[in-house]
This record gives C-alpha cells, sequence and structure tokens, in this order.
C-alpha cells in the first residue's frame, strides 16, 4: 500500500509541475509517465486521464474547504472568529501542495473553467467568503473580508520574483488578511456616511 500511494504522490507532484509550467492542454500523459520514468500503463494504473489527476489534486482542498465553511458555521459572528478562520485558511494554504495547485489553477483558468472539481472549489471559495460577512454589511466591508482570503493567493502570484522564503510570504500574507479583516470592522455603515 505504501508504494503505491508513494508511487500516486510522485505522479502528482510531476503531473503538477508539468502542468504547470507546460500547460494542462499541452501536457500528455505520455509526457508525465516519461517524466516519471514509467510506463504509460503503469501511470493508467493510478490516474486514466488528466482529469483523473486534476480530480486527484482538487478533493484534498475540497476536504480542507467543506471542514473549514463547516467550522466556521459553528462558530459566533466575530472578528476573533473571522482572524481565526483567516489563520486556519493560511494553514490551509501551506499544507501540502495547496498554493501548488492554487498556482497551477490560476495558469490553466482557461482550460479548466468548466472542469467539474474546480467549479466545485469555485462554490466552496464563494462558501468561505459567506461565512466571512454577512448579507447586510457594506460593500466595503464585504470587499475587505473577501480580500484578505485573497491575499493569502495573491502573495505566491504578486510577489512570484522576489526573493522570499515560504514561511516569510506566508507571514506577511496572513498579517495582512488580518488587518484586513480588522480594518472591516472600522467601516462606517451606511447611515454613518
Amino acid at each position: 500500500m505504501g508504494a503505491q500511494t508513494d508511487t500516486r504522490s510522485r505522479i502528482q507532484d510531476v503531473a503538477l509541475r508539468l502542468f504547470t509550467e507546460k500547460g494542462y492542454e499541452a501536457t500528455s500523459l505520455r509526457e508525465i509517465a516519461e517524466a516519471l520514468n514509467v510506463t504509460k500503463a503503469a501511470l493508467y494504473y493510478h490516474f486514466k486521464t488528466k482529469d483523473d489527476i486534476i480530480a486527484s489534486l482538487t478533493e484534498d482542498r475540497i476536504k480542507s474547504l467543506d471542514a473549514l465553511v463547516a467550522w466556521a458555521q459553528e462558530q459566533p459572528r466575530t472578528v476573533e472568529t473571522r482572524r481565526e478562520l483567516a489563520r486556519r485558511y493560511s494553514e490551509d494554504m501551506t499544507r501540502g501542495r495547496d498554493h501548488e495547485v492554487m498556482r497551477f489553477l490560476e495558469r490553466n483558468q482557461t482550460a479548466l473553467q468548466q472542469h467539474s472539481k474546480v467549479m466545485m472549489m469555485r462554490e466552496r471559495m464563494t462558501a468561505l467568503i459567506s461565512v466571512l460577512c454577512d448579507a447586510d454589511d457594506p460593500i466595503t466591508v464585504k470587499l475587505r473580508r473577501s480580500m484578505a482570503i485573497f491575499t493569502m493567493h495573491a502573495v505566491w502570484f504578486v510577489l512570484r520574483d522576489e526573493k522570499v522564503g515560504d514561511e516569510e510570504r506566508t507571514e506577511a500574507a496572513l498579517q495582512l488578511a488580518l488587518e484586513l479583516i480588522d480594518s472591516a470592522e472600522e467601516c462606517p455603515t451606511p447611515a454613518e456616511n
């Protein structure tokens, strides 16, 4: 079982790298097998299609987002809960391959926009934002809280070429996310304008 899990994980790592570097549509299963130095039959044992690889890469992320949203829905809607949600999201982003998957998805948006698992991830992100915001929040509050989450993605894209370690990058994004959440609390409501 351990060798199969290791092989499956190696396939995911190589496919993720190739899909990100060359593009999802431009990468074939044959190229993935060659990069792994295995036969196509060995690759087929684990994944029959590229879509199967995408599904495997996104399933953990979807489960993680589901758990985070479920946790948040059980909490009081306070600034402390929102701050903890941002911290937990940051931890999720740095666990496993999450930020690599996000980079891959960003670089292959057009090719994957209708992929069922990618659409499920979009739905989960919408659910995550909905637990950060209340329906009657002013647009500036909703935007700040939403940007708190997207800041943790942007740090991997906007500052891609910066000579910064992953830990420093993650800490900077979380700090800014927490500042955005705090600043949303200070936004005037429409009646105060």
